[in-house]
């Protein structure tokens, strides 16, 4: 069967077009693929009042700097905008997570810094997030598991470059 029947194989002819039905197409490949693990991730820790999102926002916030992090950096470290993590941090801050002060040398910013409910938190659904990334990646084999990663932080890498680089659309 040639490259060109046996899409499957992982070999595709370069005569068939990127965007054609018979190739893999990074796109919807990517957010089926991050759709499923954040339903599956969702419903797993339901029970525990954490959002994906905001386990996210924890462990950034645990393995930051002690005396916290930017609320900006945390937006980048989180592949977000900057409403989503203000809305999302403000419901933390309510239920006692974190606490968000002023910028101790910048006055528009404020550094953000886990708490210990927070940590609780975290703890509470560590253990549902470490057990369903191995879940997932027990589908390929364990020699190619760190490969994959590595090549997965390289195509969000240049993910956020193009994103960095786009021209933006004028306001109409």
């Amino acid at each position: 069967m040639s490259a060109k029947q046996n899409p499957q194989a992982g070999e595709v002819s370069t005569a068939v077009p990127v965007d054609s039905p018979q190739r893999r197409r990074l796109p919807p490949l990517l957010r089926r693929a991050w759709y499923g693990l954040n339903q599956a991730f969702r419903r797993r820790i339901a029970h525990t009042g954490v959002t994906p999102d905001q386990f996210t926002a924890l462990r950034t916030l645990l393995e930051g700097a002690p005396e916290g992090i930017t609320q900006r950096d945390l937006t980048q470290a989180m592949s977000s905008d900057p409403n989503t993590v203000a809305s999302l941090l403000e419901r933390m801050e309510e239920a006692g997570w974190v606490e968000r002060r002023p910028h101790e040398r910048d006055r528009r910013a404020y550094r953000i810094r886990i708490l210990a409910a927070g940590r609780k938190k975290y703890e509470v659904v560590r253990d549902q997030a470490v057990a369903l990334q191995a879940e997932v990646l027990e589908g390929l084999p364990e020699a190619h598991r760190e490969q994959f990663l590595a090549q997965l932080e390289l195509v969000s890498a240049a993910c956020r470059r193009a994103a960095d680089e786009a021209p933006r659309s004028p306001l109409k």
